[in-house]
């Protein structure tokens, strides 16, 4: 009999920690025994969803394609971790309802924190207007209604998110 799996949505702005949370979690319940994989945003739009652009229609796209093969993973007992941006509210619910097993946890961070952060200068470059389409400056984030969890990686260290991330999991008895 297979365990049953669940999909981990992280969502959040660029930079805000996303990947970095899924990648600290995935590897500690990896080394527990379980069976885990990691859906990062940026590497599923290279090889999945390359040539889609970043119009509404294209990231709702992307999106749909992530939830897709996390579905998948899911149904046959993985712990999936989505880490991506997936700006809007409405797709996020939806890919939910389709999955079934779904945590939803927002990465918050300020705007301002991204700016420090930001090594690449995008946010510079979006905020003064030479990049468009840049969730969060020029394209909207919606942040989730209602998510399972909320991590503000302004104020906590990583360490405290992946915590309160596994202690989530436990709690519903994916840990």
């Amino acid at each position: 009999m297979i365990e049953p799996g669940v999909t981990v949505w992280l969502t959040g702005l660029s930079g805000a920690g996303k990947s970095t949370i899924a990648t600290h979690v995935a590897r500690h319940l990896s080394d527990r025994g379980h069976a885990v994989e990691v859906l990062d945003g940026d590497i599923v739009r290279q090889n999945l969803s390359a040539g889609l652009g970043y119009s509404k229609d294209d990231r709702d796209t992307n999106i749909r394609r992530i939830g897709f093969v996390a579905e998948m993973l899911t149904r046959h007992g993985v712990l999936v971790f989505v880490a991506a941006i997936s700006p809007y509210r409405s797709v996020r619910e939806e890919v939910e309802h389709r999955i079934g097993n779904y945590v939803e946890i927002h990465v918050h961070c300020p705007i301002d924190v991204l700016v420090e952060r930001d090594g690449k200068g995008l946010y510079r470059r979006a905020l003064a207007g030479e990049i468009d389409h840049f969730t969060g400056v020029s394209d909207p984030y919606e942040e989730p209604a209602h998510p399972h969890l909320r991590l503000d990686t302004s104020t906590e260290p990583v360490e405290a998110s992946v915590a309160k991330v596994l202690a989530l999991l436990q709690d519903r008895g994916y840990g």
